[in-house]
């Protein structure tokens, strides 16, 4: 008798749990407009408000010829992983161009910001070790540290007190090394960390800092490098490039040291094929893009200032965002989804984002902005958001 079906009840079970609570997620095809931020959804043209291609990089003239002319030359795929064949000349190229552009000792590519987030901290770390996180750190960065063994102690979102009591009393234990792990934009508030504040702290009691720059760069820093950017004392900085960089990918600045430990030891860095040519080639592109694009950070900052003054003029709560990210806090899990269901009937696609993601009684629709916007869609966004709230 074949009891395979009662093996997998357990499936059923959870995905009707999730029906339930009013949590259940699916994905969602849409067809690619180049004339971005539309999209065509469900044979509907849409705005796109919830993309975190900030810069409208993904649909770049050059972003896709230098993609397209990388693939002819040297292939649809790396055919390897980098320490068997896969390390082309390009890699090498895109990483010392980074490391150069950055201000960084060393660069080592990653296939994504998850994938280099939930591999490092287990080669760093270790069940003699502690990791500090911030507690609304990414999902990835807080699996990675499951992941190590180490002790995990979160700190309250952005209380340097708190996480300067933990290091305190980690002085007397015998840990091997204790990490710090935040983000500089985090993603689901658009707030920002104190970046000096954590260096300070790592300095000051020997600890070790890893800084997940994935939502500033592009955006916010110097010539849009990140706020990890020049910034003295952090011991791993991670950038990605399926935000503002408009591809797929990722990167780690640190120690040259560094590098040639984590090509020795990250799982996650030494069995995966490398990144294919026409994503170097568009990260190469983007690479040289984005300190040339001051006027369309300008003019994105300027509109994320008006879209956060308008929805808080209406009464609702876009919390502390600092960045292109606008959440607008809902709380109840079906008013949330009832919210984006009606902004779509109005020609904007705009996400609910619910538990487990952020946590309960914190459903929202995450808002992002990004530089092919325009001042009159945003007006357009904030009538749909009236007309809500007045209905």
């Amino acid at each position: 008798m074949n009891d395979q079906p009662h093996k997998l009840r357990f499936l059923r079970a959870a995905l009707d749990q999730r029906i339930e609570e009013g949590r259940l997620r699916d994905l969602r095809a849409y067809e690619a407009d180049l004339n971005a931020p539309f999209v065509r959804l469900n044979n509907r043209k849409l705005i796109n408000f919830c993309s975190n291609d900030y810069l409208g990089l993904s649909t770049h003239p050059e972003v896709i010829e230098r993609s397209v002319s990388y693939t002819q030359k040297y292939g649809a795929g790396s055919g390897a992983s980098r320490l068997v064949s896969g390390t082309l000349t390009i890699h090498e190229q895109l990483e010392e161009k980074l490391a150069d552009s950055f201000g960084v000792e060393a660069v080592l590519l990653f296939n994504s910001g998850f994938q280099a987030n939930i591999s490092l901290l287990p080669a760093l770390a270790d069940r003699n070790s502690l990791i500090l996180a911030d507690r609304k750190s990414h999902n990835s960065l807080l699996q990675g540290a499951l992941l190590s063994n180490a002790e995990l102690k979160r700190f309250w979102h952005n209380d340097y007190d708190h996480l300067e009591d933990l290091l305190r009393k980690s002085n007397k234990k015998d840990y091997n090394r204790i990490w710090i792990v935040s983000e500089t934009v985090f993603s689901m508030d658009g707030d920002q960390s104190d970046i000096d504040k954590l260096i300070q702290l790592a300095n000051q009691y020997g600890a070790l800092l890893y800084s997940d720059d994935a939502h500033a760069l592009g955006v916010l820093g110097p010539k849009g490098l990140g706020l990890n950017y020049q910034k003295e004392g952090i011991t791993l900085g991670l950038g990605t490039f399926g935000k503002a960089f408009g591809s797929f990918g990722a990167f780690i600045g640190c120690s040259k040291t560094m590098k040639e430990y984590l090509i020795n030891f990250c799982s996650g860095f030494i069995y995966t094929t490398a990144l294919p040519p026409g994503v170097i080639g568009a990260v190469d592109a983007a690479l040289g893009l984005i300190p040339r694009m001051e006027t369309e950070r300008t003019t994105l900052l300027e509109n994320v200032q008006y879209l956060k003054a308008s929805l808080s003029n209406l009464g609702y709560n876009p919390g502390a965002s600092e960045s292109q990210i606008i959440p607008v806090v809902i709380g109840s899990e079906k008013e949330t989804v009832d919210l984006s269901n009606y902004l779509e009937t109005k020609g904007f696609w705009a996400s609910a984002i619910r538990p487990p993601t952020v946590e309960k009684g914190a459903s929202r629709i995450r808002l992002t902005l990004t530089a092919k916007h325009t001042r009159s869609q945003i007006d357009d966004l904030i009538s749909a958001f009236t007309e809500w709230k007045n209905r």
